[in-house]
């Protein structure tokens, strides 16, 4: 079977600063229907990775391909238009306006849209239908997150990027925020997540890379990822120092 490949990006390299990158050849791609998480340590480079993808960040080198179509350095607007969705970790709702009116500005391109896309968010999430009115600044953090993600869907994206998204939840809000990135994944979204909660989104991943330097260190299945020596040596140290003392004690 032909494997369909949505987003990739080749020895891709960019930065904020003049002289300075901080992606210096990342390699990271997502196929038709998967969802890929990208993990890594502070500074490794992955919320930069999403905004050179979305056209936030200088493109010093390397490509990015959606549906094999060149998109290097477009911006935002256009991107959006072409099939790529983004939510930002901060400030990724209007808290004046109302949900209704949140997941309208999703649609701004293309107003005769709105019908069909908000019929196919609250489908996915029926809570969003209940409270279209209600204004988005009296949500709790995991239900902006959800309006922010609906939001992002109401122009169809062939691609989903999201930074971060359980970034400042309580543990009951980041399961519910994980649960929701599956669930708009199931719907048949591509979706590629920035996360520091590695665990966690390696549980709801197809694939998975880990970030070091700016450069794409490993790539895996997301649970194999979770078991890897390797990976659990660059970055789940914590995990690595808890087993080796557990070998160590003494035991009953």
């Amino acid at each position: 079977m032909t494997t369909e490949r949505v987003l990739q990006t080749t020895d891709l390299h960019a930065g904020y600063l003049p002289g300075v990158n901080i992606l210096n050849g990342c390699n990271v791609h997502v196929d038709k229907g998967e969802l890929v998480g990208i993990i890594g340590p502070n500074g490794a480079g992955k919320s930069t990775l999403l905004k050179a993808i979305f056209g936030q960040v200088q493109v010093r080198g390397g490509s990015i391909e959606l549906n094999g179509q060149d998109i290097t350095g477009l911006k935002a607007d256009k991107l959006v238009s072409r099939g790529v969705g983004m939510v930002p970790q901060n400030n990724n709702v209007f808290p004046t306006l109302t949900i209704d009116e949140n997941l309208q500005m999703g649609v701004y391109q293309k107003p005769r849209m709105y019908k069909e896309r908000l019929a196919f968010v609250t489908d996915l999430f029926p809570e969003l239908g209940k409270r279209l009115k209600q204004r988005a600044g009296s949500l709790s953090g995991g239900e902006r997150q959800m309006v922010a993600m609906s939001r992002a869907l109401m122009m169809d994206p062939t691609v989903l990027l999201l930074d971060e998204p359980s970034a400042g939840l309580s543990p009951v809000r980041q399961d519910e925020t994980f649960i929701n990135v599956a669930q708009i994944n199931r719907a048949g979204v591509s979706v590629m997540i920035v996360e520091q909660n590695a665990r966690r989104a390696l549980q709801i991943c197809d694939r998975g890379y880990v970030l070091d330097q700016g450069k794409d260190a490993y790539e895996g299945r997301g649970r194999e990822l979770m078991n890897d020596p390797k990976v659990i040596e660059l970055y789940l140290g914590t995990l690595a120092a808890d087993q080796e003392k557990a070998k160590a004690a003494p035991q009953p």
